[in-house]
């Protein structure tokens, strides 16, 4: 019997993380990515620049909607693709193709104590101006690799954006 409702009565609390999942968005025209700069109020890299991204919250998954019923299990097809769409709308105001391709992943503490596994994929643009969202980005620039390491950005970033160039090489 599927579950009625997203619980945490049986989930051992050892096991429970943070999912985040960010993206490198490539644009084709100048073979260069974007980078956003966050907020000095956030609670993790603030002021520092990123990629755009978030967290997969139990509000993504409509209980009442799965895309597919897999025996009693309930399944959430492309949950992380339309995470990343979302986000990379809501925070750059731009959309990106569906084709995403694994970067790397990592699991860290936040300063607050909270345990978060991270995947990061590389996008291509699709269309849009950048909008910053606001109260969570100050800043944003297009860049190489190279350029990417002139910039205050969390550790990796600029590798990230090279291995993204890299992956979408003609």
């Amino acid at each position: 019997m599927p579950a009625e409702k997203i619980s945490l009565n049986n989930a051992k609390k050892d096991k429970l993380f943070y999912f985040v999942a960010n993206v490198v968005v490539f644009r084709e025209e100048d073979r260069k990515c974007l980078i956003l700069k966050r907020d000095v109020r956030e609670k993790v890299h603030p002021g520092k620049y990123a990629v755009p991204g978030g967290k997969l919250e139990w509000s993504n998954l409509d209980i009442n909607n799965p895309t597919r019923i897999n025996g009693d299990v309930l399944d959430f097809e492309n949950a992380v693709e339309n995470l990343l769409k979302r986000e990379v709308k809501e925070e750059a105001g731009i959309e990106i193709d569906s084709g995403l391709k694994y970067i790397n992943s990592v699991a860290f503490i936040r300063p607050d104590g909270i345990p978060v596994v991270l995947v990061k994929f590389a996008a291509k643009y699709k269309s849009g101006e950048v909008i910053l969202e606001q109260g969570a980005f100050t800043d944003f620039k297009w860049v190489d690799d190279m350029e990417a390491r002139s910039y205050d950005c969390i550790e990796g970033i600029h590798k990230e954006i090279e291995e993204t160039i890299n992956l979408f090489k003609p």
